[in-house]
């Protein structure tokens, strides 16, 4: 099937929806901003005085993109009532021109974790529903049948990066879960929680962090949770972007990069194969497969070099990927030619 584009005004309109969010956020800052250095990493923080204790907000890695928007904290603070009117313009432009939203429990939930500073201190959303805001990051169409809900809502973070930043969200996961009627359930092994499965539905919330060998469950302190270890997920995560969720006037999220999420499908596509799961190993291979036909054509580079990053990580990884492409000929030859 023919890769269809959006209209030029909707990725217009996308990346101009993108933009004001970023501004909203920088707007936010109230206080001065310090720098903490963590081994080669420079990371940002707002620091003001709330009554007579001093407090710390973690607003990011130390980017050219958000020194610039902090040095104009002033003024977006200022523009925030006609930026926010724009935002649900611009929302409302989406939507006319075919942008798939998210439904409405999965967006309450994205808008409830973004206020309490899930993805600001580091979440990553991953998985179908991040595979989803794909289309206004390459501009492309999604059919329903790609966007079918597996009914998980997968979030990832570095334990590492969740240690290092001495800060909390503003309020716990579990606290706004439970609220939207999801209900912890408990590891058989360890009794720690770190899954939740609605109670009216079939919505099942994990938290996740990279493992590099026992898959074990590891604390999040940033996050106010803890997240299963899983080996390979720390390629996938590595070096996030923003996205947007439509729901209301937009949800500012964070998910990995779309080459990083083409080639790990392929890899955990291998993993499940012949398992419990082997229905959800085609569907990351789909996904794999039609990420890596957009990519190949609009970010060849970009896909040339994750993959060739993959490559090199060993022999298990090459295994796995070669296993997949064994059974994507056509995908297999979109690689090579970009290499």
């Amino acid at each position: 099937m023919p890769v269809q584009s959006h209209s030029r005004a909707a990725q217009v309109a996308y990346q101009d929806l993108k933009r004001l969010h970023l501004d909203e956020a920088a707007s936010l800052v109230i206080g001065s901003v310090e720098e903490r250095r963590r081994g080669e990493r420079v990371y940002l923080y707002d620091k003001f005085r709330l009554g007579t204790e001093i407090r710390s907000r973690y607003l990011g890695e130390a980017t050219p993109e958000l020194r610039a928007r902090i040095a104009q904290a002033a003024t977006l603070k200022a523009e925030g009532e006609a930026r926010r009117k724009s935002m649900a313009r611009l929302a409302r432009v989406l939507r006319a021109e075919g942008f798939m939203a998210p439904d409405r429990d999965t967006g309450a939930l994205l808008l409830a974790f973004a206020k309490a500073g899930v993805f600001r201190l580091g979440g990553t959303l991953i998985g179908t529903a991040a595979y989803g805001l794909y289309q206004g990051e390459l501009g492309v169409r999604f059919d329903s049948e790609e966007l079918a809900q597996t009914g998980d809502i997968d979030f990832a973070s570095f334990e590492r990066l969740s240690v290092a930043l001495d800060d909390r969200v503003e309020e716990s996961p579990d606290q706004i879960l439970q609220a939207l009627k999801f209900d912890p359930v408990p590891g058989i092994e360890t009794r720690q929680v770190w899954r939740w499965r609605q109670s009216s539905g079939e919505a099942l919330v994990e938290f996740l962090t990279p493992a590099f060998g026992d898959e074990t469950i590891k604390p999040l302190p940033a996050l106010g949770v803890s997240a299963l270890g899983l080996n390979y997920l720390n390629y996938l995560i590595a070096a996030p972007i923003p996205a947007i969720a439509l729901y209301r006037s937009g949800v500012l999220v964070q998910i990995p990069r779309p080459e990083r999420f083409a080639v790990h499908k392929l890899i955990v596509a291998d993993r499940r194969r012949g398992g419990p799961d082997h229905a959800k190993s085609r569907k990351d291979r789909a996904q794999a497969e039609f990420l890596i036909k957009v990519l190949s054509d609009d970010r060849p580079d970009d896909l040339a070099e994750a993959y060739e990053e993959a490559m090199r990580q060993g022999p298990r990884w090459r295994a796995r990927l070669d296993a997949s492409l064994s059974l994507a000929p056509e995908t297999a030859e979109r690689l090579q030619g970009v290499l």
